[in-house]
């Protein structure tokens, strides 16, 4: 695939992100594409020598639940394998898609499919999973919607449970949500846009939770953005049910007050909630109830943004700010370095089964250097992305990648 380490690597005077906590001063050596030893170790003769210049070594990021393959974007973040959405055109849910789609970013980027849960995304009848597991899906998504057929549902919790795939699932009632383009509340209200009540995430998530329990199924929940929802999977949790759950930085960083003069860019799915909420979200992150951050990258060019508020499609380009935003919880003390990057790459590593996301021995050596301090400007006009919508546009943000390695192989930056 062109992409192959020639001759063994090692990455000097840097600060590692190992599983057991940070190791200042520290080396990472690396032979065919997988890591050999991380710590206080001296290269070996002949290796080739990268020196990280004080630098964060650190595990590329991997991203679950894109809706676009956005490759200068991606590297730009730091991202060196994404969990692709199956609501593409024409949507993952036949074998030969996902085998295409599993191949795609290679080699210096790695997509791990998602097998759509039902023929078309359309929630009625389930699609071929086994088949698609067996051409590259790593786990299942019910795609930007819920099933509303708890029928439905079950038998795709009970079938994934005897496959023993996780189960990725939007929650958001679409009888309740509809067409809503913002949380029932004071904001919608002064600006006059379609609302719907939070508590779509909460009946949405109380539903999949039980039938998740009835399958003995394993649940993540793309993205859990109210206290209510995030009590219910703490709660979950602690009975001990496979449940995972994930947010992206907008959840955390943004409450429904920058909806303010109708920003577009600030449309997004689940929409943006109030302040309380945003609070729970940080909360959770820190005592672990959030186990993935992800960029929710979804490029969305003029045509689907410069319309009226309830009118623009909902999502953000978030692969280029996903690590910035990530370590702002860091630099604040919510979070300390080891679990931003759990939460980055180990946990969505584990979810989707790769041998990624986590510097130890073994593991595939995908690595971002990372300045962890570097300052930069959010600027939709110049991103990487196919387009740039950014709900951060014009934010200062700090952390930026200065280098980068898939399997052990530089990629040009």
């Amino acid at each position: 695939m062109g992409m192959k380490q020639t001759c063994p690597l090692t990455i000097i005077n840097g600060r590692v992100v190992a599983p057991g906590g940070m190791i200042d001063d520290a080396s990472i050596r690396v032979e065919d594409g997988h890591i050999v030893a991380a710590g206080a170790i001296a290269p070996t003769d002949g290796d080739e020598l990268v020196d990280a210049k004080g630098a964060l070594i650190a595990p590329g990021l991997v991203d679950l639940g894109v809706f676009a393959i956005d490759k200068p974007a991606f590297h730009f973040g730091g991202i060196t394998r994404a969990a692709l959405m199956p609501d593409q055109s024409p949507p993952l849910d036949h074998p030969a898609r996902v085998r295409f789609a599993a191949q795609s970013g290679k080699p210096d980027f790695w997509v791990h499919p998602l097998a759509a849960a039902t023929a078309g995304l359309e929630g009625s009848q389930l699609a071929e999973i086994a088949l698609m597991r067996d051409a590259g899906a790593r786990a299942i998504a019910t795609g930007r919607r819920w099933i509303g057929d708890s029928g439905v549902m079950l038998r795709l919790l009970q079938y994934a449970a005897m496959l023993d795939m996780v189960v990725v699932t939007h929650a958001e009632d679409a009888g309740l949500a509809g067409n809503a383009a913002a949380t029932a509340g004071e904001m919608a209200t002064r600006l006059g846009l379609p609302s719907a009540p939070k508590e779509a995430e909460t009946l949405a998530l109380a539903r999949d939770i039980a039938l998740a329990e009835a399958a003995s199924a394993r649940l993540h929940v793309r993205q859990v953005t109210t206290r209510s929802g995030l009590e219910l999977v703490r709660t979950a949790k602690a009975r001990g049910m496979a449940i995972t759950a994930g947010v992206t930085p907008a959840h955390f960083m943004l409450s429904d007050l920058a909806l303010a003069n109708f920003r577009t860019f600030a449309r997004l799915s689940p929409p943006l909630r109030a302040e309380d909420d945003r609070q729970a979200v940080i909360e959770a992150i820190g005592d672990g109830t959030i186990d993935v951050i992800s960029s929710g990258h979804d490029p969305r060019g003029p045509e689907d943004k410069n319309l009226p508020f309830a009118d623009a499609a909902p999502g953000m380009a978030g692969a280029e700010t996903l690590l910035a935003m990530t370590l702002t919880l860091e630099r604040d003390g919510i979070i300390d370095m080891q679990r931003s990057f759990d939460l980055l790459a180990r946990n969505p590593a584990q979810l989707l089964g790769v041998n990624a996301g986590i510097l130890e021995a073994g593991a595939e050596a995908d690595i971002a250097l990372i300045d962890a301090e570097a300052p930069w400007i959010v600027d939709s006009r110049k991103m990487e992305a196919q387009a740039g919508n950014t709900p951060f546009d014009r934010q200062p943000a700090q952390g930026r990648v200065t280098g980068l390695f898939k399997g052990g192989a530089r990629i040009e930056l």
